[in-house]
């Protein structure tokens, strides 16, 4: 009971972190184009990867999730928007807390797999 309630909470985590990169080129002023529509879909992605692990966890969600942590981690440097400090601050901050957050999920969930019955 306590994996799972630690795999909800990074959940719960991994949905505020992406609203919050959703909303950060209101939020901080930063709305320039690819920049801002790069923020939007992965904060949605994000956010939507979230939900969908808290209605039923699955193991390729927190793949994705990594995936998508570390687009974010990058995609100052590919994209080309390193030179905006918010952004980029923004977006690699949230990038690696999401990456973690799947990589120690995905480590605990090889560590201890999830019981497909409830008998001992």
């Amino acid at each position: 009971m306590e994996n799972w309630t630690n795999a909800k909470l990074c959940d719960v985590a991994n949905l505020i972190l992406g609203a919050i990169l959703f909303l950060s080129p209101w939020l901080l002023k930063f709305d320039a184009g690819m920049v801002s529509t790069n923020a939007h879909i992965v904060g949605l992605v994000m956010a939507v990867l979230a939900i969908a692990a808290l209605a039923a966890f699955a193991v390729w969600e927190e793949w994705l999730n990594l995936i998508v942590g570390l687009w974010a981690l990058v995609s100052p440097w590919v994209l080309g928007f390193q030179g905006m400090t918010t952004a980029t601050t923004v977006h690699v901050v949230i990038g690696i807390a999401v990456a973690v957050l799947a990589a120690i999920e995905l480590w605990v969930m090889s560590q201890h797999p999830p019981r497909l019955t409830t008998h001992s």
